[in-house]
């Protein structure tokens, strides 16, 4: 069985445009996840962070003005504080995230998520 593909997509995002580019390209159409406006839930993103082999500070989007304006870069958070802060303020996600089956990648650049489709 072939595993979807699934696109955790933000369409003001040139980055996120161009990876669905690659995978519309490739004859794949996506599940497309407007995680801004449906964030993934708290078992979702713990997943997709395992399946790309990261913690969750791996995945902030560190120049985002909100980043530092609720001091996340803080050493002492915990992993499960990083993740509830993503779930609660998911414009801190970096994008685009790519899952397919037991793999996930960011696209940055999006070249990266043909390792895995």
């Amino acid at each position: 069985m072939i595993s979807k593909v699934v696109i955790y997509y933000n369409p003001r995002c040139r980055k996120s445009r161009e990876a669905l580019q690659i995978i519309k390209d490739r004859g794949i159409e996506p599940e497309i996840r407007y995680y801004l406006e449906e964030p993934p839930t708290q078992a979702e993103l713990s997943e997709i962070l395992r399946k790309m082999g990261k913690k969750p500070r791996d995945i902030f989007r560190k120049s985002e003005p909100l980043y530092k304006d609720l001091g996340l870069k803080n050493k002492d958070l915990s992993d499960d504080d990083l993740l509830d802060y993503l779930i609660q303020y998911p414009i801190l996600i970096e994008r685009p995230i790519v899952v397919k089956g037991q793999r996930a990648v960011l696209g940055r650049p999006p070249e990266d998520i043909k390792k895995i489709i």
